[in-house]
This record gives structure tokens, C-alpha cells and sequence, in this order.
């Protein structure tokens, strides 16, 4: 892989070494030149795709690697439980800290420690999720039963 990045970033400059000066070519510089053709236009295409191809995963296998070495999700002390919108700028967020639960009020530039839970809330799974009320009605206008629907 390392081989293959070098080489595309390396195809560029040995291009461009290889074309002649303009200084050591004054002769050539009045004759015009002819081109190569559509091949070469083709090819040169090609190169140029596959360079912005390979620029492209470069960055992307460096964000990656960048990402990773962030600290890992699995490994927080800290992580929020709910959340629910009181307003446009306002709202309201649940967080674990070890075994305490905080109530905590955000606004434009505050946070505030609102309650500390004696007992934990305890929050349903994704396996556990209710279904929505909507889907309820429906299934019920429907005439089917929850236990039909799985």
C-alpha cells in the first residue's frame, strides 16, 4: 500500500523532470509542437484520475488512523444517557458519571448541575424499544395484533 501512495505521489514530479526546459529548448520553442494524439491525451487522463484517486484514499486512510487515536468510546467515564430539547437553544441532558446520574440544564453559554438521581433511571435497550404510538394506532385501525406483526 505504502508502495502504491509513493508511486502517485512520486508520478507527478518524474513528469515533470522529464519535460525539457524552456531555456535549453529555445530551438523547439519556435517549431510548434505537435501532439500525441488522442492516446496520449487518454493516458494522461488516466493518470490524472487515478492521482486524485489515490489523493483521495491517502486522506481517508489518514482521517481513519487520526480517528483512532482519539480516545476510544468504549473507554469514557462520561456518557449521556437522554436528551430532550426545551426550546430553540435550550435543553435538558441525562449523563452517567460512574454510578451517579446528573440532571444537567444547558443554555447559550451555561451548564447547570440541575438534580443528582438517587436512583439510577434505568433506559431501555434498543431490543427494548416501545412502539411508537403511531405504529400502535395504526396496527389497531388495521385490525392486527403486535404479536402478528413479528
Amino acid at each position: 500500500m505504502k508502495r502504491f501512495l509513493w508511486a502517485l505521489l512520486v508520478l507527478p514530479l518524474s513528469v515533470l523532470a522529464a519535460e525539457p526546459n524552456a531555456n535549453t529548448a529555445a530551438p523547439a520553442a519556435t517549431a510548434p509542437m505537435v501532439s500525441s494524439g488522442v492516446a496520449g491525451q487518454l493516458t494522461q487522463l488516466v493518470f490524472g484520475l487515478l492521482l486524485v484517486l489515490g489523493l483521495i484514499f491517502l486522506l481517508a486512510w489518514l482521517l481513519r488512523r487520526v480517528q483512532q487515536a482519539g480516545p476510544a468510546g468504549k473507554g469514557q467515564v462520561i456518557e449521556l444517557i437522554g436528551s430532550r430539547a426545551l426550546g430553540p437553544r435550550d435543553r435538558l441532558m441525562l449523563v452517567q458519571v460512574g454510578n451517579e446520574q446528573i440532571l444537567l440544564g444547558l443554555s447559550p453559554g451555561t451548564i447547570t448541575a440541575l438534580h443528582v438521581l438517587k436512583e439510577p433511571v434505568e433506559v431501555p435497550t434498543a431490543s427494548e424499544k416501545a412502539t411508537p404510538e403511531f405504529a400502535q394506532h395504526l396496527l389497531k385501525i388495521l385490525g392486527k395484533d403486535q404479536k402478528d406483526t413479528k
